[in-house]
Formats: structure tokens, sequence, C-alpha cells
């Protein structure tokens, strides 16, 4: 087995669907197939087998997934420790983001480092930020940039803090929006629970939600068009918006927040291009 092997099998892990698989590798499905059967025969014995739902592993193929992925962990260590005892910043810096940060922010911060550190280069991975702590639990990710105070061992450094705000395409009286139609969107629990303890701290009755919709973005758009209000992070919004926005605070005053984290390990957090990429987040303000 080489390292498309390791590859392989742990993809085929993840989605246990060779159509899929094939897909992600970027290979056909009858080479995938091939080289699954070279794998059994060059272990002589049953790894995988088929099901109505797709492709599941013998406790023997179980084995195999274990330790393709501490190949792939070892091999990325070594690429790592390699580059980092170069004079110079470069190597891969693998990076898992939040959704709305990767959307708004990300790539205006990865210019200007690309900009300082040319030699970098990057691997993104996007997604909720309870999917981003996932990934840096399994070392799948150098850093993590996550949207909720999540408790983590590693170092942890915070990049911001913003307001939630009510967003419409008029002006509307707090006071209303429990018959006016709300228009929410998927999002991570954390956003969902930060919403639902500033609505309960306020109503009784809950929100007449009118639409659920599965981008923010297209939220905002039915938000433009008049067909309702909805509660949106800062990061997410603009003047070129033209919506009326309204920050939003408890009853008693204080401003409903959310914060932005980076997070890494200790692990990795001395690597040189870990380290750097730090100190420039750390300082970095969006103009």
């Amino acid at each position: 087995m080489d390292q498309k092997d390791w590859q392989l099998i742990n993809t085929l892990y993840i989605h246990k669907n060779i159509t899929r698989t094939a897909e992600k590798l970027f290979v056909s499905q009858p080479s995938l197939s091939y080289r699954l059967k070279r794998i059994e025969e060059e272990f002589k014995v049953p790894l995988f087998f088929k099901t109505k739902k797709g492709i599941e592993f013998t406790s023997e193929g179980e084995y195999l997934v274990a330790y393709a992925r501490q190949m792939i962990d070892k091999l990325e260590e070594t690429k790592d420790y390699l580059a980092n005892i170069q004079d110079k910043v470069s190597g891969t810096l693998r990076i898992g983001a939040s959704s709305n940060y990767a959307q708004y922010l990300l790539p205006k911060v990865l210019k200007g480092f690309s900009t300082k550190y040319p030699d970098v280069r990057f691997q993104v991975r996007t997604g909720w930020s309870t999917q981003v702590l996932e990934l840096l639990q399994h070392s799948s990710v150098h850093v993590g940039i996550l949207r909720s105070d999540y408790t983590w061992s590693g170092e942890k450094h915070l990049l911001g803090v913003e307001q939630l705000s009510l967003i419409s395409k008029d002006t509307i009286n707090l006071d209303s929006l429990p018959k006016q139609p709300y228009l929410s969107y998927s999002t991570d629990s954390s956003l969902r629970d930060t919403i639902q303890s500033w609505w309960s701290d306020r109503f009784e009755e809950p929100p007449y939600t009118e639409m659920e919709l599965d981008r923010l973005e297209t939220c905002k758009e039915m938000v433009k068009q008049g067909l309702g209000y909805s509660i949106a992070p800062e990061i997410s919004l603009s003047a070129r918006d033209e919506l009326f926005i309204k920050p939003l605070s408890y009853t008693n005053g204080e401003p409903v927040l959310r914060r932005t984290w980076l997070l890494c390990s200790n692990q990795t957090s001395n690597l040189a291009v870990v380290s750097h990429f730090k100190e420039y987040i750390k300082d970095w303000k969006d103009t």
C-alpha cells in the first residue's frame, strides 16, 4: 500500500459509497473497484462487503482503516516537520473555518497572508463550528476558526466580537415581531441557541416562522424583497445590503454577542507556518 491507497481506504470509510468515493478522489469507478480488489488480494482477507446502502467494512477492514489514518497523520507530521526546519515560512497550512467566516472574511485574510508569505499553500475545509471543532480534535487541520465559545485544551485566541442584529427591508418595531413573518436559515447550534435565548428573554410566544431556508445569503435576499425579517450576525451585513439593521440586546441592556475564536493544538502551535499565521490573523483588520 502507498499514500494513494491510504487516502482511498479512508475516503471510502467516510462515504461508504463507491460512486461518491470515486468523485472525491477524481478517479473512475472501475479503476477504484480494481484497486480495492488488488488491496484485498494483497492482504488475502476480505476487507469490504456490499450492502443495500453501500459499502461496509469487515473487522479486518476496520483495522486497515485505522492503519491508513495513522499513516496519513504520520505523513502530514513529517511534511510539517520538514517545512518547519527551513529558514523561510513555507509548506501547507491546513485551516478549518466556520462557513460564515470562510465566506465573508477568510478570502481577504488568506490573500494578505499569501502576499506576505508566498511560499505557503492552503488546504481549507469549511462547515459549521461543531464540524470544525471535530476536524481539530482529529488533527485534520492545523488551526480552526470557530464562531462560539467552545471548551478547548490547546491554544485559543479571540479574533473578534460582534453583535447580532435584526434585519428587515423597512423599519420594524421589536414589540411587533411575534406577529411578523420570521425567516430562519440553517446554521450551527450555537447561533440557533443564542437567537432562541434572546427571543425567550423578550417574548412568551414563539416566532411566526414564514420560511425555513438553507443559507443565510438566501435568507437575506428574501428579506430584501420584504418577505419578512430575520436575525443575522454582523459579519454578514454591510451598507450595500440597504436593509434596516437593528443591533439586538437583552432586556437588561446586555448586547447579544457572537465571538470568533482561533484554536490550535499544542502540538502544532509551534510550527513556523502556524505560528506566523496566528500572529498575522490576530493583528488582521478588515478594511
